[in-house]
This record gives C-alpha cells, structure tokens and sequence, in this order.
C-alpha cells in the first residue's frame, strides 16, 4: 500500500498539481476559482452532466472538457475534485482512488455511514490523500478563533455556540433530495463543534420545526432546528439553524470557558457604521455563503494543495467527513423520535 507521504514524493511534473473538476455548478465554479488563484496548481479539465455548463467554465478557466470516466483515469491529471451532487460521490471516490488520485470531496461524503466506512477502506488501501469539503474550518474568523482557544485565551472550554440562518430557503426540488437540514445544512456545523470542542460527542438531543415554509414540512424535512450536543466532560455545544434570516446570512460562534470569551461574529457588507440621534447603524450582513466564504475557499483549496504536494495528510480528512455525518444522522433520528440519542465513540 502506498502511504500519503509517498504518494507526494513521486514525480509530480515540477511540482504542479493538475486537478480535474468533477461537477461545473455553483460549489464547482467556485471552487474553479480557486484553482486558477493559487499557485502550484492548474485546473487540467472540467466534467458536468450539463455539457453546456461544462463548456462555459472550460472556456472561463483555460481547461478542457471531458467526461467523468476520462477525468478519473486520466495520465495527465493527479488529483480529482468532487463537486457533483452527492449521490454520484461513492462511484467517483472508488474510481478516483483506484486510480491513485488525491482526492477533495465535498460535503456530505456519501449519505451512508456505512458507505463512508467502505470508502474510507478504499481509501486507506489505494494510500492517496482525501480532504472533505468543511470549508468553515478554513474561514480566517473561526479559524484565528480556534488558535486562541487552543492556545488557552479562554481556560476550560464550558459551553459553544453556533449560529447558522441562511437568507432563504432553497427550492423544494432541492430539499427533496438534499437529505434533510441536518444532513445538507447543520453537517458543516456539527464539523465546526468538533473543531472547536476537541473532544467527541456522546450524546445529541435535536428539536426541529417547519415553520419558514409549510411545503418543507410536507417533503418531510424542517427548516428551523436546535440540537444540543453533550461531551463525556460535560462540555455542552447549542447549535441553531434557519433557512430564513431577513437581515443576511447569519453565520456566528460563541465560546465560553473559565477564564473568559471568545467570539466571532458575522461579516458585514462593510465596515462603515453611522452614528445620529437616531441611534448607531451599520450595514446588512453579508448576503450568502458566496460571499461570506469566498476566502475560505480559497484557503481551503491552498491548504490541500500544500497537502499533497508535502506529503502532509490533509485536514479534515474523510474520518471528519464521517463522524460528522454520524452526528447529523443522529440528529435526524433524535428530531423524528423526540429522544435523545446516545452516540457510538470515535
């Protein structure tokens, strides 16, 4: 078996990274942006369902187009990443990965906890590295919150909080089959607790209504949520979630310990703030995930770069993307039942 170290140190064509981009939508645009802004890497060729949007980003970006098949068995392309609807991401992981590609998923890895433990078996043989999409982890706020607190600014973690309320909700089409907020939204939340806390969870209590939209409730699904999650030191993270925010794209985190605070709070369009007899104002938050994550974006695909090419294994890796869909599977459970769920150790 070949380990992530020896993957890197194989000939890597002057140390240029040439990644093939699995799905050419929103999460895929994106992400081809990134690409073309850091150095070390080239975007070699595209793939989508749609060849229209395919052709339209290869043109934007320089690269080629080709299908699927072609990407992840290609001589000329060391690395795939996977933007397509998560669905397809089992098939392409195994593929990707027999083939001796690096691999960047997007979140959620697979809807299955037990798909995920097989690939994380294939994975592990085929020897490549595997970074999961929690591009939060790599938004400079949270991330300089996170340092602070492992440098001790706050003493003894004793309570988080995250916050997350998107502007407005998605069609129905794509809560259908998005999985439920637990699985499609608060996932990147659940990823966010375990950075932050250090510690696993072992038990999760999750409330859910539908009250933004009542046709959300009918496809099964709730769009505004809470789950408190409970560590064996009985440290405690509140995680809230709406798919409704009339002010912007809420997007904030908390934490208390013994010594003190921090807090990270949201971006705003701008900085300016107007003071009158009126009262103080400033302006709206940014509108969504685009904007508000666009630098961490970029740092996220910079930072797997760095990874494979120095043989460092890339964080977070496919474990992180199954201990946080083990916890957004126990959400939906304890949500559907009422009950608290306890949850199996790491």
């Amino acid at each position: 078996m070949r380990s992530s170290v020896d993957w890197a140190q194989t000939e890597r064509h002057e140390m240029t990274l040439r990644i093939g981009l699995l799905g050419c939508g929103r999460i895929g645009q994106v992400h081809a942006r990134s690409i073309t802004a850091t150095t070390g890497v080239t975007l070699t060729a595209v793939a989508d369902a749609l060849p229209e949007a395919a052709g339209a980003l290869a043109q934007a970006t320089g690269a080629e187009t080709r299908d699927t098949a072609a990407i992840l068995t290609a001589k000329d392309i060391d690395a795939v990443l996977i933007a397509t609807p998560t669905d397809s991401h089992f098939d392409q992981i195994i593929a990707a990965a027999q083939n001796g590609k690096a691999i960047f998923c997007e979140k959620p890895v697979d809807m299955s906890v037990d798909n995920i433990r097989r690939l994380i078996d294939v994975v592990g043989r085929a020897g490549v590295p595997f970074l999961t999409g929690f591009n939060r982890r790599f938004d400079p706020s949270f991330a300089a919150l996170r340092a602070r607190l492992r440098g001790g600014a706050i003493g003894a973690v004793e309570l988080a909080i995250i916050t997350s309320r998107d502007p407005a909700p998605p069609p129905i089409s794509y809560i259908e089959r998005s999985g439920g907020l637990f699985r499609d939204m608060m996932i990147h939340d659940f990823d966010m607790a375990r950075f932050l806390m250090g510690e696993e969870f072992v038990r999760l209590h999750a409330v859910g209504s539908a009250l933004v939209d009542p046709e959300i409730g009918a496809a099964g699904d709730v769009d505004t949520a809470a789950v408190t999650l409970t560590t064996a030191t009985g440290r405690i993270c509140q995680i809230s979630n709406s798919r409704r925010a009339a002010y912007g794209y809420d997007q904030r985190i908390e934490v208390h310990g013994a010594l003190g605070m921090l807090r990270a709070e949201n971006q705003l369009e701008t900085t300016v703030e107007l003071a009158t007899d009126a009262g103080f104002a400033r302006d709206p938050a940014q509108h969504f995930f685009l904007e508000r994550y666009a630098a961490a974006y970029l740092a996220e695909m910079r930072a797997f770069v760095a990874a494979v090419t120095t043989g460092t294994p890339p964080d977070p890796d496919i474990e992180d993307g199954l201990r946080a869909q083990i916890l957004a599977d126990a959400a939906t459970r304890s949500r559907e039942t009422g009950q608290p769920v306890d949850l199996p150790p790491a």
